[in-house]
């Protein structure tokens, strides 16, 4: 496990600039607690970093992953 910064950790060996740099952006938000981590099969993603996981403080929201998993919408659990 690597420290990116304080609120920012990976285990992927092998992460190009722009995944960590929106990452880094998304681990600043005030929900975030206590850090986003990014796992070994992270990479850049539309609007977040796939291959993340974003625990929060009081704050609960929907992820819509149909798309970038490429599962059909009508066959998402919702």
């Amino acid at each position: 496990m690597e420290k990116l910064s304080n609120r920012l950790v990976s285990w992927a060996s092998l992460i190009d600039e722009k995944t960590v740099e929106q990452a880094r952006t998304s681990s600043t938000m005030p929900f975030i607690y206590p850090h986003l981590a990014l796992m070994p099969d992270a990479h850049l993603g539309l609007g977040a970093t796939v291959g993340s996981v974003i625990p929060t403080h009081r704050c609960r929201f929907h992820v819509e992953m149909a798309s970038e998993a490429a599962i059909p919408r009508h066959l998402s659990s919702n």
